[in-house]
């Protein structure tokens, strides 16, 4: 086989090239392109540390912030809280007086209306008594012809009331 035969010359000169573009490779990539590249990275790699840095005081100083805003936020709601408070101790104390004040209105109110109440039952009792003796001394009349006096058939209604 002839290809086979060849090998050894052709394996030289491969070889050689092989070594020469290798060599090329390395000299152009490894020399001059990789320390850019790396430099580059380098750069780079500073350059989000840097960012970082700032992020990082930017967030400690936020946090700084925030507490002071809620520390302020705390204050607020405890002095709204004690306001609320206090507004409702003086609503109550209010509505206290206002109660008592409308109590002895209604308790005048109803010592009056049970004044008006007892004098009218004197009063209808008074006329029932009169009511009765004239009928006590009518029927007394009608049913046994006896002719009774106002005074006593009052005196009799009177004691008839009193037994219930």
């Amino acid at each position: 086989m002839p290809q086979i035969a060849q090998l050894g010359e052709v394996y030289a000169s491969q070889l050689f090239w092989l070594a020469i573009f290798f060599g090329l490779i390395f000299t152009v990539i490894g020399m001059g392109m990789l320390p850019k590249i790396q430099k580059t990275v380098d750069e780079r790699d500073a350059k989000i540390a840097a960012d970082l840095k700032v992020a990082e005081s930017a967030r400690q100083h936020a946090d700084a912030l925030e507490e002071d805003y809620r520390a302020a936020m705390d204050k607020a709601r405890a002095e709204a809280a004690k306001a609320a408070a206090d507004a409702k101790a003086e609503a109550a104390k209010a509505t206290e007086k206002s109660v008592a004040k409308a109590d002895k209105a209604i308790a005048t109110k109803i010592d009056k209306a049970t004044a008006k109440i007892a004098e009218a039952r004197a009063a209808a009792l008074a006329e029932i008594e009169g009511v009765a003796a004239d009928a006590a001394q009518a029927l007394v009349a009608r049913v046994s012809g006896l002719n009774v006096t106002e005074a006593a058939a009052k005196a009799a209604v009177t004691k008839e009331l009193a037994n219930g």
